[in-house]
């Protein structure tokens, strides 16, 4: 008995050794997570999801069935995450955080924004539960993508794309943001100040096609303010030519040459003879 005692304490060390071994082994995950952030309006976009790879398999129509609900990536839902009110598609969508489905076919899928954030994969997904449903085409990639991909691109103002890529299939849809109101409004308020930004001002007026007259006498304004600014004076030139006032943009632009050689800044001093060159 006292040998059987002793043989079984032997064994239970040994497997209790084995066990915790076992646990400490680490090994890289077959569909990896990632997490990709993107600045993008006044706030940003972000996209949490597993990538699974191709691994010589046949992915649409075969491992992914058209026509079926997908959970668009592998294991838990993918989620994507918006800082502020969009347009996704033609769907307006409050600021916050979403699961993504889709259902893939050959000629079309339907791209879904559902609350179901703690599903795992399509179970427990509900369709009341969905916040935006939309069709895109499907696209042939140039490029075979071994993993799954999001990617946001094409990153504007007030517009960007999100695409889903993997093999040789890709998608995508529109992110749409309306700041315009929001920046007036921050604006208006900031010039009521003393110290006023006049510049900020200014190039968001020029990069945004709006009232160039209020943009020019913005930059007259920084300018006063810092009179050897001289990417202020090239805002200016720019401006100018903008304006169809060629003779005043050159002007300003030699201006602005002269200021950034007596900084040594050869960035600008390129950047407006570029400007001359193209009047």
């Amino acid at each position: 008995m006292k040998n059987l005692f002793i043989c079984c304490m032997i064994a239970l060390t040994c497997f209790s050794g084995f066990s915790a071994m076992a646990q400490a082994i680490k090994t890289p995950a077959a569909s990896p997570m990632q997490t990709i952030r993107q600045d993008f309006a006044l706030s940003s976009i972000e996209i949490n999801y597993s990538r699974p790879a191709k691994k010589g398999r046949v992915i649409f129509g075969d491992l992914v069935p058209y026509g079926k609900l997908w959970r668009t990536g592998a294991n838990a839902v993918s989620k994507i995450k918006f800082g502020e009110d969009v347009t996704v598609g033609s769907v307006a969508v409050k600021a916050g955080e979403y699961a993504i489905y889709t259902i893939p076919n050959k000629d079309s899928w339907e791209i879904i924004l559902n609350k179901g954030l703690t599903n795992w994969g399509v179970d427990g997904y509900k369709e009341s539960d969905d916040v935006a449903r939309f069709k895109v085409k499907p696209e042939t990639s140039a490029i075979a993508y071994e993993s799954f991909t999001f990617l946001i691109d094409g990153v504007l103002s007030e517009d960007s794309k999100i695409s889903m890529a993997w093999d040789k299939t890709m998608v995508s849809f529109s992110v749409k943001a309306n700041i315009q109101e929001k920046i007036y409004s921050q604006i208006e308020e900031v010039m009521t100040k003393d110290k006023r930004p006049y510049f900020q001002s200014a190039s968001y007026y020029y990069e945004n096609d709006k009232d160039l007259k209020q943009a020019l006498a913005w930059t007259d304004k920084a300018i006063e303010q810092s009179p050897d600014a001289f990417w202020v004076v090239h805002l200016k030139a720019k401006i100018q030519a903008k304006m169809g006032d060629k003779k005043a943009a050159k002007a300003t632009a030699e201006q602005s040459i002269k200021l950034a050689q007596k900084a040594e800044n050869q960035d600008y001093v390129a950047l407006n003879l570029k400007l001359i060159d193209s009047l």
